[in-house]
């Protein structure tokens, strides 16, 4: 049947006859769209790279400029790329096609008016005009509605939750109650400063993280992530999860020189996290993987990320003896991520390679020992103390440079003696074109691999800003130690709640300066000596990086994987469960070998060390439910109650768990 309109034809739909397809002039209008949507994501993107790049090693901008911008690419980046739900079209013109342009244009207007009114902001703080407002409250609706998109409903709602319980204080319970703030005071705090929005997680987002996605982007386009796959792939291919074991190892090298663990993440997880997809894990476990591994490197002497240093000032004790009684510990913590990785790798069936289907590690090094430069060179700014920033701007001018000298030997060598002569070299002109559209889909490829950590980290601000604002983290501290009621274990664990609330506002450092003031006097007064109590603060004041919902590293990994932060960051917590064990166990048993009855090799401290693992490893099996083979129900029982008892501070359950767990490991090589 023919439509009335002349403008339409007939189509032959089994589900809709009644169906019209659009008309060729429509097609080209759509197609047109689509082209001209892609090459302003492109510019987009590109531009975004290059402005970061220039930040990162040329010069740098003041905070809230540098991010402003850097949030306001990515803003627009998330309109033009995410549709707004499910199933929306953006190949055609559409009212939601309208309203994600007025919102790529509502983006560009807020981050601009931060730039072009900058010193007045900073003179008229707390004195805010109507216009400071609307532009507040705006740009904080376009982080949630990013967020939205980007993230999903989970992480919306807790910052839509922070930004009430601001709201409302006076009507929360009485234990969290607070005065409560206006619509102007908060907006214009996560919006107008570095309070919020802009604050310390968009802040690790738009330098050091950016530039470290960059540096990967440009490995894969230039060929180096395949040449460390396959690297990774002949040395550990034999093993099972091999890459994910690897990564555990080079990130604890890597965190103990680094000083950041994010920065860990996204340097070490340019190579890792790709070769654990390769072989089989899925994203969200790969990044959470790199999460939990760099995070243990701030535990790692001798840098310890800086916390070394602070530690022996604050005890009054040697910078060796902090290192020599930190290592036990770190190394138990890699111990449980390890086995967490095996036992993940066997549950899905990650099985070694045999040696005639893995590449030849000569022939792989002969085709890219160039891009083992880079690396070297990374490494070596790393450990020369310059900015993680200043060293992924190393690390991709490197990877460039390397990568264009060795292109350039090749097209030199093509059609030479040295090459096959039925290979016609290509002009000049045409290979500089080829280096150029690499180099620009390196660009465009890493801004887009970066927006999902940066609408996640901006979105981290808003919690941040709010729990600054409210003084809940501080409240928090407080309240904690009315709350043990001198019960060692109890006031351990609201500790690590409080550690983790202050983590969301606060950079570890930070958050281990303000625990060991306010939590460190309590411990001393329930006999915890001094250096194990600021061992124990320490140590809980790592775990906002991989603990929900402002885990700061699980958010980079799962930029550098392309992974749903918030299932990363739980993903991470799970393996990153020495974190929240081994101090408990330092409060009751010499693990550190301190005192004056103990040395570091005494009998007791070595007993301390061997039951601890054991009881870490039963503990890793009874939540993965495996050791040589699935656990069945009363296996995984009996491989808690042995975690437990190994773990307990008494000689009795240590014998007790001890039997039990070799009993649970008879089992399995029985039924095998």
């Amino acid at each position: 049947m023919k439509s009335d309109n002349q403008n339409t034809v007939e189509t032959s739909d089994p589900e809709n006859e009644n169906h019209v397809s659009p008309t060729p002039a429509t097609d080209r209008s759509n197609a047109a769209l689509v082209l001209t949507v892609a090459r302003i994501v492109t510019v987009l993107a590109i531009s975004l790279s290059l402005y970061q790049l220039y930040t990162a090693g040329v010069a740098a901008l003041t905070a809230l400029v540098q991010r402003s911008v850097h949030l306001g690419a990515i803003l627009c980046l998330t309109y033009l790329v995410k549709p707004p739900f499910k199933g929306a079209r953006k190949d055609r013109f559409t009212p939601w096609l309208i309203i994600d342009w007025l919102l790529v244009l509502a983006s560009i207007y807020c981050s601009y008016y931060i730039c072009n009114n900058l010193s007045a902001i900073f003179e008229r703080q707390g004195d805010w005009l109507p216009s400071d407002l609307i532009v507040s409250v705006i740009g904080v609706l376009l982080v949630l509605e990013a967020c939205r998109r980007v993230i999903g409903l989970i992480m919306t709602g807790i910052c839509v939750t922070a930004i009430a319980y601001a709201l409302y204080g006076p009507y929360m319970p009485e234990l969290i109650i607070h005065k409560g703030y206006s619509i102007e005071r908060i907006a214009t705090t996560l919006w107008l400063t570095t309070e919020g929005v802009f604050g310390v997680p968009i802040g690790v987002a738009a330098t050091f993280v950016f530039v470290f996605v960059l540096f990967g982007a440009f490995l894969e386009v230039t060929g180096g992530g395949a040449f460390f796959i396959d690297l990774a792939y002949a040395l550990t291919g034999r093993f099972s999860g091999g890459p994910a074991k690897t990564s555990v190892v080079a990130s604890g090298f890597m965190g103990s020189v680094s000083g950041s663990a994010v920065g860990n993440v996204v340097a070490t997880g340019s190579f890792t996290i790709p070769m654990m997809k390769k072989v089989g894990y899925k994203p969200h476990v790969a990044g959470a993987i790199e999460a939990a591994a760099s995070t243990g490197g701030q535990l790692m002497p001798p840098i310890m990320g800086a916390g070394a240093f602070l530690m022996a000032e604050f005890t009054n004790t040697s910078y060796l003896t902090i290192i020599k009684v930190a290592l036990a510990p770190a190394i138990m913590y890699y111990v449980t991520v390890l086995f967490f990785v095996h036992f993940e790798a066997c549950k899905i069936g990650l099985k070694g390679q045999p040696k005639e289907n893995l590449p030849r590690i000569g022939h792989v090094i002969k085709e890219g020992v160039h891009f083992i430069i880079p690396v070297a060179i990374l490494i070596y700014v790393l450990m020369a103390n310059y900015s993680p920033m200043m060293a992924g701007f190393v690390a991709v001018m490197s990877t460039l440079l390397t990568s264009i000298l060795a292109n350039t030997i090749r097209w030199a060598y093509v059609g030479t003696g040295n090459s096959a002569p039925s290979i016609p070299r290509p002009g000049f002109g045409s290979f500089a074109l080829k280096e150029t559209k690499l180099i620009l889909s390196a660009l465009e490829r890493g801004a887009l691999n970066a927006v999902m950590v940066s609408v996640a980290c901006a979105a981290a601000g808003i919690i941040v800003g709010m729990v600054t604002l409210t003084g809940m983290g501080l409240k928090f501290s407080s309240l904690v130690l009315d709350l043990s009621y001198g019960i060692k274990v109890l006031a351990i664990l609201l500790i690590g709640a409080a550690s983790l609330v202050l983590g969301m506002g606060l950079p570890v450092t930070a958050s281990y300066i303000v625990l060991a003031t306010l939590a460190g006097p309590a411990l001393l007064d329930m006999g915890v000596p001094i250096l194990v109590s600021h061992m124990i603060v320490f140590w809980y004041s790592q775990d906002a990086n991989v603990t929900p919902p402002v885990s700061l590293a699980s958010f980079a990994g799962a930029g550098v994987a392309g992974a749903n932060p918030m299932r990363t960051a739980f993903t991470s917590w799970k393996l990153a469960k020495g974190l929240y064990i081994i101090p408990l166990v330092m409060a009751y048993r010499p693990l550190l070998g301190l005192g004056p009855e103990y040395e570091l090799f005494h009998g007791e401290v070595i007993l301390t060390m061997a039951v601890t693992t054991m009881g870490l490893i039963a503990f890793a099996s009874a939540i993965e439910r495996y050791f040589f083979r699935p656990a069945t129900w009363p296996e995984t029982i009996l491989l808690s109650i042995a975690a437990a008892g190994l773990l307990w501070p008494a000689y009795w359950a240590d014998i007790g768990g001890t039997i039990l767990f070799g009993l649970v490991l008879l089992l399995q090589k029985r039924k095998l």
